[in-house]
């Protein structure tokens, strides 16, 4: 279905009421091309598979509003990957409502998605940063960065006998990505990382 699924676990401060850890699961739609495929990756040998790789590509940071929340008893139906990967986030998983609307159109049932309130709709609604009342609703935000992915293949030119010039497969070229997702939460007490940023 196009689906990328990012998962953050944020260790709880319990001298401040929280649980142990809080669990987020972020979906959305993965376009063509942004990553590469997994066949051209089991293709390609890694040499020193343990060594400390940095990106030779930084992307530009990507600031996502997510204001859908999806269902997790219905979300295998958009990848059977959100069971295993959001287990721990079951009343926190969000996407997009413009990815929402990809889906729907690839014949997704609409019935796991939920609007979340906007600030259209609460007009007192504010970022949680901002927000002083730990049990009121605000919109949240929470970055993360990806250090290290395969996001092109490399292609190298070879010269036959002939002199022709021709190109094969030879790595992959590695990238780095930020994002920031914006969310609802209904009560600030669930973002109260966003106060020391």
């Amino acid at each position: 279905q196009e689906v990328k699924i990012f998962r953050a676990l944020i260790l709880g401060e319990l001298e401040r009421g929280q649980s142990q850890f809080q669990a987020l699961c972020f979906v959305t739609r993965l376009h063509r091309n942004e990553i590469i495929p997994s066949e051209s990756m089991a293709k390609l040998r890694q040499k020193n598979p343990r060594t400390v790789r940095q990106a030779e590509e930084v992307r530009g940071l990507e600031h996502l509003s997510m204001d859908v929340a999806v269902n997790f008893s219905k979300g295998a139906q958009l990848s059977s990957h959100i069971h295993n990967v959001c287990a721990e986030a079951k009343e926190a998983i969000y996407t997009r409502e413009e990815d929402v609307k990809f889906w729907l159109e690839k014949g997704v049932d609409g019935s796991m998605f939920e609007v979340l309130p906007q600030t259209s709709d609460l007009p007192d609604l504010q970022r949680c940063r901002l927000c002083l009342d730990r049990w009121k609703p605000c919109i949240c935000s929470y970055s993360l960065s990806i250090e290290w992915y395969p996001c092109m293949l490399k292609y190298c030119k070879s010269r036959d006998a002939g002199g022709k010039v021709s190109s094969y497969k030879c790595g992959i070229r590695s990238c780095q990505k930020g994002y920031t997702f914006d969310y609802y939460v209904p009560q600030k007490q669930l973002c109260l990382w966003d106060e020391e940023t």
